[in-house]
């Protein structure tokens, strides 16, 4: 491993979860897949582990660690090869808790912080529209002010952790009349009366129940609100910096754990009398492969570095996802390839990896809205800034 960021503590993480995952994650991968439903232990097992409060503060049951060991985190993660159970374990712990802890005011923390970090309670992030997709200026969700109330009208889709999870972080329209401007960020309680969810069947990430939430008229108190209103657009703009680089790094990290295992099928398959491993078409195949894999894997320990420096790393992050999203596709397109026939076959782990590696080109922001805000950076010289 890469001593340039990684330190013998960070190893020491990464060998203790890696065992970890083995024993209480994997033997139960396979019925999560086929159910849509990850069974609730195991939330409770991450946070009594520690796993879910690594960046977070102590003062709220966190440990209060270094981005490399999210890093560790991610990258383990991807190894057991199920982008559903990762992204349901990421997407609370990095999209839910993240708002949480950078916009909720103590009670929020104390109430929803506190519990996540304990894997209590399991939050979601609701941004995405049926009609929005990645146009979150273009939000239809509106949180009209009565008093002391706020009251939710609307929908979300594709949101991961949407259908179980026990409280939603929602953007809505709360300025009708402005879109940068007119946003904001709320905490909502999933039995609140008027929320309705709906599981969506996918290609791929089938252990998480992705889903559609509709908001009739909920009514939610004016505690709820998290930062200040209006400043939504600038507080989700800020933390997708996070978000990118997470799928950054995921997509280094399948690829990877997909060229380790072709490796080693290549070592065992014979044909023609020798291991496949031996023909020169299929070596090169793989040096390009793992070179490619190698390339993402430290730009996004360098993004890594500059994030955890406190550095504002939009443009390197929005690199990081769109390359390293593209790469994981085309290598993990070749590993199934060099399995041949067995790499078709769903008792092998190419076939499933394959189709959970297809969402990183479009969740979190689509290849093509990337590339139009690196073009809006670097021909334009639009600055993006953090939320003051």
């Amino acid at each position: 491993m890469n001593s340039m960021y990684f330190t013998e503590e960070h190893e020491v993480f990464r060998e203790s979860f890696r065992e970890f995952l083995q024993k209480e994650v994997v033997p139960f991968i396979d019925k999560w897949e086929e159910t849509g439903t990850i069974e609730r232990f195991i939330w409770k097992k991450f946070g009594e582990m520690g796993y879910f409060g690594l960046n977070q503060p102590e003062e709220y049951g966190g440990l209060g660690l270094d981005l490399f060991y999210t890093i560790v985190f991610l990258e383990e993660m991807q190894r057991i090869n199920s982008g559903g159970f990762a992204a349901a374990m990421w997407a609370h712990a990095y999209l839910a808790m993240t708002h949480l802890n950078k916009e909720g005011d103590e009670r929020i923390k104390q109430e929803y912080l506190t519990a996540s970090i304990a894997g209590d309670k399991i939050g979601c992030l609701c941004i995405s529209e049926p009609f929005g997709g990645s146009d979150v200026a273009g939000m239809r969700t509106t949180a009209v002010k009565r008093g002391d109330t706020y009251v939710i009208n609307g929908s979300k889709t594709f949101i991961t952790n949407g259908v179980y999870s026990d409280y939603l972080i929602v953007a809505a329209k709360t300025d009708l009349e402005s879109k940068h401007n007119g946003m904001s960020i709320f905490v909502v309680d999933r039995d609140t009366k008027g929320i309705s969810a709906t599981k969506l069947n996918k290609l791929g990430w089938r252990a998480s129940d992705t889903g559609e939430i509709a908001f009739d008229d909920v009514i939610i108190s004016k505690e709820n609100l998290m930062g200040e209103e209006g400043k939504g657009f600038s507080y989700i703009m800020q933390h997708f910096a996070l978000e990118r680089l997470i799928m950054g790094v995921n997509a280094h990290a399948r690829a990877d754990f997909a060229v380790e295992y072709a490796v080693q099928y290549m070592g065992e398959r014979e044909a023609f009398g020798t291991t496949i491993n031996k023909f020169q078409a299929l070596r090169h195949k793989v040096a390009e492969m793992a070179s490619r894999v190698d390339m993402c894997k430290e730009y996004n320990y360098s993004i890594t570095k500059r994030l955890n420096d406190g550095q504002y790393v939009v443009k390197e992050a929005s690199m990081s996802k769109l390359l390293s999203t593209k790469m994981a596709d085309e290598v993990i397109y070749d590993a199934l390839q060099l399995l041949g026939g067995y790499g078709y076959m769903e008792d092998y782990p190419l076939a499933r990896m394959l189709r959970d590696s297809r969402l990183g080109p479009i969740g979190g922001g689509t290849s093509e809205i990337l590339k139009e805000i690196i073009a809006k950076m670097i021909i334009d010289k639009k600055e993006y800034k953090p939320a003051t």
